[in-house]
């Protein structure tokens, strides 16, 4: 399946980097784990690692941009507060958000020199796939979650209708796991989210003839870097996502949650040019989500709220 950029779809004007996904920035490290068994199951666990250490004993510097807040992200409010980030990041379905939890605290306490350790702040954010999946099921459970985070490596990272993105659905297509990345000057940016969201597509500005479809939905974006930001910095970058966000015809709905992660993986603080940063988070965000879409395959499902069937195709263009 073709990538953007496989279709001659050049978003902006940054160079990428090796593998136009979020592991270009150093130490990045990704895992999924796909559930898709008979005709109800449909979603699963995505696991981002900033580097392979021990998050907690080597915290990171992090910001978080919320543009609708109709969603959970656990642990939002200490990433806000401190501007840490202090385990992997897990995305997966709104209502395994607890279980999401259960995981990161299990892997988090069980490494070697968190003996002591009686508090800690698990990140896990999530997008609702009921619309393909029957998310009453209780899936993933809390061992799934814990096999995304065993499975997370550096190198290429499966998009599509993979981990947290399997039961995914935007503009009314399939939607799912995305990645992009950029170079600007020295600094590596790349972008991972989960689309599952509405509006009307626009695929670098222009509007493909879809069938209307439902404007709600979700989309958490995480992007990583490892230019020397400080976390007010972070925070900016994220909020910078939500551009990309928007040209790709994005709804921004009442129903909308919207979240955006920035995290350094730099250990120290320099005065770094923003706005080309700012720029590159752009493009990359609004890459990652046709990533996602073209790199889906249509899907057959269940529709918990309906209780019946469901089917969505991907999005298919022409070279």
């Amino acid at each position: 399946m073709p990538r953007a950029r496989d279709l001659g779809i050049g978003i902006g004007r940054f160079p990428t980097g090796p593998l136009n996904a979020i592991t270009d920035v150093a130490g990045v490290q990704v895992g999924h784990v796909t559930l898709i068994e008979g005709d109800r199951t449909r979603t699963g666990a995505t696991a981002i690692l900033p580097h392979a250490g021990n998050l907690f004993q080597d915290k990171l510097r992090a910001g978080l941009s919320v543009l609708n807040g109709f969603g959970k992200f656990a642990g939002a409010t200490q990433v806000l507060e401190l501007g840490q980030l202090e385990t992997p990041i897990l995305l997966t379905n709104t209502l395994a958000v607890g279980r999401a939890i259960e995981a990161v605290n299990a892997y988090t306490l069980t490494q070697p020199g968190n003996e002591r350790v009686v508090s800690l702040n698990a990140v896990v954010g999530e997008t609702n796939d009921s619309r393909l999946n029957d998310i009453r099921a209780g899936r993933p459970t809390v061992a799934e979650v814990a096999a995304a985070i065993a499975a997370a490596q550096p190198g290429p990272v499966t998009e599509g209708a993979v981990g947290a993105g399997t039961g995914c659905v935007a503009f009314g297509l399939k939607g799912g796991i995305g990645t992009a990345s950029r170079r600007v000057g020295d600094w590596a940016l790349g972008v991972l989210v989960q689309a599952n969201f509405g509006g009307a597509l626009r695929v670098d500005g222009v509007m493909p003839a879809l069938p209307q479809h439902d404007a709600d939905g979700s989309i958490v974006i995480v992007l990583a870097t490892d230019a020397p930001l400080d976390a007010g910095s972070l925070k900016r970058l994220a909020t910078r996502a939500f551009g990309g966000l928007a040209r790709t015809g994005a709804a921004l709905s009442h129903g909308s949650g919207d979240y955006a992660l920035a995290l350094t993986t730099a250990r120290g603080v320099q005065d770094v040019p923003l706005s080309d940063l700012f720029e590159a988070a752009i493009e990359a965000t609004e890459e990652a989500i046709l990533n996602a879409l073209l790199m889906a395959d249509p899907m057959t499902g269940y529709d918990a709220g309906n209780g019946k069937p469901s089917h969505f195709d991907a999005l298919r263009l022409a070279p």
